[in-house]
């Protein structure tokens, strides 16, 4: 017997940060985006909880239990109280590794509806958001999918209606960056400029509702005018080439662009499938990133993969 859960990448839409708290962490209005280039976690009856891993940048995931998936099940198996979890995660990977899509987080989720599918444990989805939120700030979102405001550290969700289809593109980067380390860039980059950086300093964002219309009304122009990232500047600063991969997109065709999430994958929106796909060939011969990708959104957190 085996369970295949599909689990989507995520964009942010906005990614307002706050100031440095006292326990290292920053309040976030985070608009989730869910699209549909997504990775596979397979589960099958195993010794321990082991891992494997396909599929481009696999040879860089980690497979001990630094890994979210493993980690996911580990804590799945202690909820419930089960001594030897017993499974074998296959991951197929499409999401960048690194690069502010939430990957690894992705591969949580999906590994604790794997498991809690493959275990026949049912647990309530209350229950593992509670698990996904232990795991990290992006993991209750790839349960959930769709389109949501974070708040807190992103883990506080709250889904957001939104009307139709929209249509992006992701160019991916060489390496990636640590998402700790862009939130110190950006905690610097405040206190250079003489703005302060810490909670006192800095007001807790919140969801621009500008954004929150263009989404509830389907229009991608008047989304694209609403786009907005606070760690781009970071992002940029750490690697300014990404500079080049924004303007060659939006020289394409782009609506608009921006960095997804802490980076370094760049996000375009497009006003139409055509485009996009006009777009990502554009990028892909620019020489200013190693891929690039186009898709859509919004679709589904972490479903089991019938058929």
């Amino acid at each position: 017997m085996s369970v295949t859960v599909r689990v989507p990448a995520k964009v942010n839409a906005q990614l307002g940060v706050g100031g440095l708290r006292a326990d290292g962490f920053h309040d976030l209005a985070n608009v989730f985006f869910a699209v549909a280039l997504a990775d596979e976690v397979t589960a099958t009856p195993g010794e321990g909880v082991t891992l494997s891993c396909e599929g481009p940048d696999a040879h860089v995931v980690p497979l001990d239990d630094s890994n979210l998936a493993a980690r996911a099940a580990r804590l799945l198996a202690a909820h419930h109280g089960l001594a030897d979890p017993g499974v074998h995660l296959h991951i197929t990977k499409a999401i960048p590794v690194a690069g502010g899509m939430a990957g690894g987080s992705a591969d949580g989720a999906a590994a604790l509806v794997a498991c809690d599918a493959l275990w026949g444990l049912d647990t309530p989805l209350p229950v593992l958001l509670e698990l996904a939120a232990e795991l990290g700030s992006d993991v209750p979102f790839a349960l959930l999918g769709g389109v949501a405001l974070g708040r807190g550290r992103g883990e506080i969700l709250e889904p957001l209606p939104v009307a139709g289809t929209f249509h992006w593109v992701f160019a991916v980067a060489d390496g990636g960056l640590s998402t700790p380390a862009v939130f110190r860039e950006c905690d610097r980059l405040r206190s250079e400029a003489g703005t302060g950086f810490t909670d006192t300093d800095v007001p807790t964002p919140d969801a621009d509702p500008a954004l929150l219309a263009a989404l509830a009304d389907g229009d991608p122009v008047a989304l694209a005018d609403a786009l907005a990232n606070d760690l781009q500047a970071a992002a940029l600063s750490l690697r300014p080439a990404l500079a080049d991969t924004l303007r060659a997109g939006t020289d394409a065709g782009a609506l608009a662009a921006l960095v997804s999430g802490s980076g370094p994958t760049c996000a375009f929106l497009t006003k139409d499938a055509e485009t996009a796909a006009h777009v990502a060939a554009a990028l892909r011969a620019s020489g200013t990133c190693r891929t690039a990708h186009a898709t859509h959104g919004p679709v589904p957190g972490a479903v089991v993969r019938t058929g």
